[in-house]
């Protein structure tokens, strides 16, 4: 045997016992996979191309509702429009957004709507940006936080509402053609609303997070805001449907309480001043954190928010200083909020619908359960992150494993798997609502109507001529039902603080990876 074959063998061999290891750690790779999606239901990386086009088509709502002079503007039968609006206050509130099907500017549901799409921000940026929608997601935040500055002109002085609800619910036109009057409403020291003040504090201290490091000016600028509006709301207490009994019509505050807690709990993470902290420990936790009690977190309702927020500390220890008795009793609620959810729990809510739906309100039917799948997600990832294994729901346990597949559940409702096989989130999927109860949509672009001559779009047998592309409807009765016609508003009308939370949840389905243990 000459040289030539002795070198051959030996390349031989070497390229074998090469082939050998890579068999091996193939079988090992697969072998971890296998165990990782039997255990978590995932693989970590991953992306899904279900919920990252869900996402993408969400969020296109948000330039759907977009108010103003719009920039770069995506949404071809969508214009300029309420560019007035405030001037005759001397303030610019021609930017925010659009609460609804209508044209008004309600500041408690927008100020919400900003608030929670930070916090998928700050949960979520790395699933966004995997499917390119971090940028937008920022951009639709700015659009509504420029108005909140602009609405903030003073310390004691805050517009909370652009529009007559009355007024604007007697028209049906396109909001590049209104022509009826925009007057302005506001909470101030002898009309208080530490509701609407809290919650907007609230929003412009988590988003000063999401800007910290892109445009440190524009942050600093909503701390300070954020800082004098809870000090406003603190200052002077109040319900802002009390203090203004007409706005309760239509977003009618239960109490302030809760903003309190909730903006305290952001200002604390967006300035690390533990005197936010000594507020949800102190006196008005004791008094308004219903530790032990869980409730449906909404626009109105904050305090599951603020129990799944503040849990964040114990979990990941952030605070060596902090009462941590007071704070564990922030993460054992928010225990007991995901032992109602979980289907399995002992202690779950028995309102479900035959579909598997959370159910609570006819209104707006999908508005709870999927801001609780949004705290389910973001509990679960939590735990993961901090390698928490299960959490107790009286004599069973649960992990995070079965937190996500709940959220899933709601997730995939939405999407089409439901007794209807209908999508509820318009544009996504080829079943799904046509007759969405929305002014813009319903009418052609280059139609010539005003107030009055427009009632003939909403009462059309005709699919809307333009597709509210992210909207999501109220969502089915509690028998599984949908009834898409356009005079359905109380199942086909869209609202931009349910898409903030579904944005929250698509989000973080898009793919796993651990979630920052500090915002900062």
């Amino acid at each position: 045997m000459g040289k030539y074959d002795d070198d051959e063998r030996k390349k031989s061999g070497g390229c074998f016992g090469w082939f050998m290891v890579m068999v091996i750690l193939g079988v090992v790779a697969f072998a971890v996979v296998f165990t990782y999606k039997k255990k978590f239901g995932y693989i970590p990386g991953t992306v899904s191309s279900k919920y990252g086009d869900a996402l993408t088509t969400a969020m296109q709502f948000f330039e759907i509702q977009k108010s103003g002079k719009l920039v770069d503007n995506k949404i071809p039968w969508r214009g300029d429009s309420a560019l007035h609006d405030g001037k005759h206050a001397n303030v610019d509130l021609s930017k925010g957004m659009y609460d609804a099907g209508d044209h008004m500017k309600f500041g408690f549901p927008m100020a919400f709507t900003a608030t929670v799409l930070s916090w998928a921000i700050l949960e979520y940026a790395d699933q966004m940006n995997a499917v390119n929608q971090l940028e937008p997601a920022k951009e639709s935040l700015k659009w509504i936080t420029d108005y909140l500055i602009n609405a903030h002109p003073k310390h004691d002085m805050l517009y909370i509402q652009v529009g007559d609800p009355v007024a604007d619910h007697k028209c049906w036109d396109r909001p590049e053609d209104m022509t009826e009057k925009r007057p302005l409403t506001m909470v101030n020291a002898s009309k208080p609303g530490s509701d609407v003040a809290a919650e907007t504090a609230a929003a412009m201290a988590a988003a000063s997070l999401v800007f910290r490091s892109s445009n440190l000016t524009y942050s600093s600028l909503l701390v300070r805001h954020a800082q004098d509006l809870y000090a406003f709301a603190d200052e002077y207490r109040g319900t802002y449907s009390k203090s203004i009994p007409q706005v309760g019509a239509y977003y009618n505050s239960t109490g302030y309480e809760d903003e309190l807690l909730w903006a305290a709990s952001w200002l604390y993470f967006a300035t690390k001043d533990s005197t936010y902290l000594d507020v949800v420990t102190g006196e008005d936790g004791e008094k308004y954190a219903k530790w032990g009690t869980p409730s449906w977190f909404s626009w109105d309702d904050k305090l599951p928010g603020t129990h799944v927020l503040l849990s964040r500390i114990s979990f990941f220890g952030l605070d060596d200083e902090a009462d941590l008795d007071s704070l564990y009793k922030y993460r054992w609620t928010a225990e007991a909020i995901m032992c109602k959810l979980l289907p399995h729990s002992p202690k779950a809510s028995p309102k479900r619908t035959y579909g598997g739906l959370i159910w609570v309100h006819k209104w707006h039917a999908l508005q709870q359960p999927v801001a609780s799948a949004f705290l389910a997600l973001v509990f679960s990832d939590y735990m993961l992150t901090s390698e928490t294994s299960r959490i107790k729901c009286g004599s069973q346990s649960f992990s995070p494993a079965d937190l996500r597949k709940f959220a899933k559940s709601q997730a995939d409702y939405v999407l089409g798997q439901n007794p209807m096989k209908m999508s509820y989130l318009v544009g996504y999927g080829s079943h799904y609502p046509k007759y969405v109860h929305h002014r813009g949509a319903s009418i052609p672009a280059d139609a010539k109507t005003g107030c009055k001559d427009g009632w003939k779009w909403l009462d059309s047998n005709k699919p809307n001529p333009n597709v509210a592309t992210g909207a999501l409807v109220g969502g089915p009765n509690k028998f599984d039902e949908y009834r898409d016609t356009r005079n359905n508003s109380m199942q086909g009308e869209p609202s931009t603080y349910n898409s903030a939370v579904l944005v929250g949840l698509l989000s973080g389905l898009v793919t796993y990876s651990s979630v920052p243990k500090s915002f900062l």
